[in-house]
Formats: C-alpha cells, structure tokens, sequence
C-alpha cells in the first residue's frame, strides 16, 4: 500500500510538472494575442452565453472537475488527528485544484486566441463531427505548439496514470462507505471486517468484484470501455456525488440545530446554506449538460446548444441516483425506527 501510493504520488507530481511546464510556455511565449487577463477572469467573459450556453457548459465541467476533494473525509478514522488534519486536507486540496486550474485555463486561452479561443476549442475537440467529444485534443495542441511533440506524448502517456488512480481513489472511497454500512448494520456485517493494518478488505474484495461483474456485462454486450463505461459511470458518478454533498449540507444544519455545540453561526448555519445553494445550482447544470459529460445526446441535437438533449440511456442514469435515494427514504420509512448503530458510527 506505501508503495503504490509513493508511486501514484510520484504520476501525481508528474501530472502537475506537465500542466505547469506547458502552461509557462505558453506565457512566456504570449500566444497569437498577448496576454489577456480579462478574456479570462472578467465577470462579463465568465458568464458569456449565459446558464443555458456556454457558460452553464463551463459551469458543468468546472463542478465535475472539482469532484474527488470531499474524499479526504473518508480516511478521517486513519488519521491521528482526524478533526484538525481532514479540514486542512480539504482547504488545501481545494486551493491547489482552484490555482492549477485558474493558471491552466488562463495559459490556454492566451495560446488559443482570446477572440478565436472558443472557435479553435471546437475545432480541436471535434471527433466524427461532434463537438466537444474528444477536450484533450485541445491541451495536447497547445502542449505540441508551445513546448514540443514529446509533452503532447508524455501527457498521453500520464493520462493513464491519472485515470489509474482516479479509479483506485473511488476504489478506496466504495470499500469505506460499505465497510461503514456494514458496521453500522445498514448492510450485512461481514462487510466490517478489516485485515492487519486496519483497512476494510471485506468490503474492498466486494467493490473489486461489482466492479468486475459490471466490466464483465459491458464486454459481453460490446459496448465501449472508453465511450460508454467510463463516460456514462463518470457522468453518472458525478450527478450522484454532488447529490450527496447537497443532502450533507442540509444534514449539517438540521443537525447543529438540534444538538449545538461549540461551533459558530457561520459553520453551522450560513456556510451549509450558501454551499447548498451552490450544490443544487451546480447539480443543475451538470444535469441539463449530461449529454456532454457521459456521451449520451440525443440524435439531431447540437449539446453545445441545446440543454437537457439526452438519449433515453440519458435519462436513465441521470435519474439512477434520485431513483435510489427515493428507495432509500421509504426503505428508512417503513422500517419505522432509526439505526442507532449506523447514526452513531457516521457521526463518529
């Protein structure tokens, strides 16, 4: 386990040498029109469109890209100091994803053009005449242009990598969420079986053969590894994922109303509100856009243009993550008592 993670956060480093050298390049060098601080940081530039075109677009990838920072709460209970090191975590992976992020546009729309930024983005990212279905083309242009042949190859190359860990880090996150139902009692208790060093194996040795089964059914069926399993489930991932932070938020104030302590009005009260507001906005548009993000618009619709244009798999993942929490509340209903065990272990 020390060595794999010594080895992901080598390709971590890696990744961000990579994002950071192309992206001082392209500064350095000015692009076609020089710097241009406001084509990407000005309120008007930003909202460009409006929510229902390109900016709801940007908005919806902005939300999927930030997913995965909530996960440093997962590994509280290995921690040694759980309530002081997860909220750092969090603040700081937050803040490195938000200035990565920021440097990394800002450089590419100042290698693009800002008056041709948006025309040559479709043109790169265009693949059998659909628009915006390959956005990688377009970082790995500006990657050939600016520094050489070998970063486009070598960024290939560690995009792997970087999916490699994504899909160990929802690994990790699945085992511990099941490992903390069964514990709880929410699901069968062989789930809470951990091995030496203290990690849920049970429930891992589970999520690996779900996960299996579910590779397994897509191969059987012919469909896409790329096109179809990794963008619908990323899609789907993502809708169900913001889902659950806004339901924490909510679950935040109900309860510090009922049982307040030591924390302050902004922590329990205003900091869940805006967040919540922030979620169902965010939780709108990657909706309305989840054609773009899982691969699944509808025929004759032009997602760049039109919200909502799903195909009926569309629909059905979209709602995948609504149909379950529905199931869920009446299973919690009719059972007519609350799970002592479970309560007290998530909030433990």
């Amino acid at each position: 386990m020390d060595v794999g993670a010594k080895v992901l956060g080598l390709l971590m480093l890696l990744e961000l040498t990579a994002l950071l050298v192309t992206a001082v390049a392209i500064l350095v060098d000015g692009g076609p029109e020089g710097l241009n601080l406001a084509a990407s940081f000005s309120p008007g530039a930003i909202i460009a469109g409006g929510l229902t075109g390109s900016a709801g677009i940007a908005f919806a990838f902005a939300f999927a890209s930030f997913i995965g920072f909530e996960a440093t709460a997962i590994y509280g209970e290995e921690s040694k100091d759980p309530k002081t090191v997860v909220p750092r975590a969090t603040y700081l992976a937050v803040g490195v994803i938000t200035v990565l992020f920021a440097v990394t546009a800002f450089a590419m729309v100042t290698g693009l053009g800002a008056s041709t930024v948006v025309e040559k983005t479709v043109e790169l990212s265009t693949l059998d005449g659909v628009p915006l279905a390959d956005p990688a083309a377009v970082l790995f242009a500006l990657a050939t242009q600016y520094v050489g042949p070998w970063m486009a190859t070598g960024m290939s190359i560690l995009v792997l990598s970087s999916l490699f860990a994504g899909l160990l880090a929802f690994q990790n996150a699945a085992g511990r969420y099941l490992f903390a139902l069964g514990r709880g009692g929410a699901l069968p208790r062989p789930l809470s079986r951990v091995n030496k060093r203290g990690a849920p194996s049970t429930a891992s040795l589970v999520t690996s053969a779900f996960t299996g089964v579910v590779i397994i059914t897509f191969a059987l069926f012919q469909l896409d590894p790329v096109l179809n399993l990794f963008y619908w489930f990323s899609g789907l991932a993502v809708v169900a994922i913001v889902l659950i932070e806004i339901l924490v938020c909510i679950a935040v104030i109900v309860f510090f109303r009922r049982n307040p302590g030591s924390e302050n009005l902004f922590q329990t009260v205003i900091a869940p509100i805006l967040a919540t507001i922030g979620l169902v906005l965010g939780e709108y548009l990657l909706m309305s856009r989840f054609g773009l993000l899982a691969g699944t618009v509808a025929d004759g619709v032009d997602p760049t243009v039109t919200p909502w244009g799903l195909s009926p798999i569309g629909w059905v993942l979209v709602c995948i993550p609504f149909v379950l929490l529905l199931v869920g509340y009446l299973g919690s209903a009719l059972s007519k008592s609350e799970n002592e065990s479970l309560v007290k272990d998530v909030l433990s």
